[in-house]
């Protein structure tokens, strides 16, 4: 008796363990179905930004229909420019932007991404207030920190083959990735995430038309006309970067349009997944290469005026599907 009344409770235990478990099963294979709270499966654009003031200038243009929270950001999910969208703060970092994007991929349909930011500049031929549209991104500070074997010389081990010139003992490294795609567990080295070439063609096509600020509210100008870059690099990290020699070497290393601290995330979780991206990123200041001290806070909210005047150019000129 007492080995029947066991083996029943070990059947009862089995049981509870194993209904949870096929619970996740059934949403992991179809999460968005499942989901509730205004989650939906229309195809959409996810536009992401970076900084609220940014994001500001879409909702005022957008019609929204819903709102949900999604891990503590909110979501608003509606219409922008004739397309269905679901816009959200990525949040600053590197880890932040991943997270954000992955999680929109995770519960939406979502077909393109769109990021609209502000950036240091690097690049020393561009200015405060220019619009740049990379058409790769790398993550800069994906590091090997050598050792210093004599006085001013760091040295990797022989296992490690560096690929770009170092900056002091930080020797720049790849990043090995899945995708959904790909083999399982088979990594791929990546140095750049490319963005899509067809959002780059049309971003091209309206980067000349759009009229940029050139002075902030207080009456603030900037001494040249802003302007639109396309293509060239762009590069993100976990660090906000303030020194004019590690820009310069940005600039000689990896030649650098901008910088920033999201970007790369972004492209990353979007070439995982599959998704074609595309990123705005409109110079707030010059990463310490200015005469003085960093000028974000006086050219913040003109710098996301501008990258935003360019994407919402780029949203009406994408063709609709």
């Amino acid at each position: 008796m007492n080995r029947q009344r066991t083996l029943v409770v070990l059947f009862v235990v089995l049981v509870l363990m194993v209904i949870p478990l096929s619970g996740y099963a059934a949403r992991a294979n179809n999460p968005p179905a499942n989901l509730t709270n205004g989650f939906d499966q229309a195809p959409r654009i996810a536009i992401i930004s970076a900084f609220g003031a940014e994001l500001e200038a879409f909702k005022a243009q957008a019609t929204i229909q819903k709102t949900v929270v999604l891990n503590g950001r909110t979501v608003y999910i509606g219409n922008l420019s004739g397309h269905k969208v679901v816009m959200t703060l990525s949040g600053v970092s590197m880890v932040n932007a991943a997270m954000t994007t992955q999680a929109l991929l995770d519960h939406f349909r979502i077909e393109k991404i769109v990021f609209s930011g502000i950036a240091g500049g690097v690049n020393p031929n561009l200015h405060i207030g220019d619009v740049v549209i990379p058409v790769q991104w790398a993550e800069y500070q994906e590091n090997f920190f050598a050792r210093e074997t004599a006085p001013g010389v760091f040295t990797p081990p022989p296992w490690f083959q560096p690929i770009l010139p170092n900056y002091g003992m930080m020797f720049p490294d790849t990043v090995s990735i899945t995708t959904v795609n790909g083999p399982p567990d088979q990594g791929t080295e990546y140095l750049w995430f490319s963005v899509d070439p067809e959002m780059m063609a049309v971003a091209q096509d309206v980067a000349g038309d759009v009229v940029l600020d050139q002075c902030t509210p207080d009456d603030i100008c900037l001494s040249e006309p802003p302007v639109v870059k396309v293509g060239g690099n762009g590069v993100a990290g976990p660090t906000f970067v303030d020194n004019a020699e590690y820009r310069e070497y940005a600039w000689d290393t990896w030649g650098a349009d901008a910088l920033d601290m999201e970007s790369a995330a972004v492209a990353h979780v979007a070439t995982v997944n599959g998704v074609p991206f595309i990123i705005f990123r409109s110079l707030s200041d010059l990463a310490g290469g200015g005469p003085g001290e960093n000028e974000i806070g006086i050219f913040f909210q003109l710098a996301a005026n501008n990258s935003a005047e360019v994407m919402t150019a780029f949203l009406d000129a994408l063709p609709h599907e």
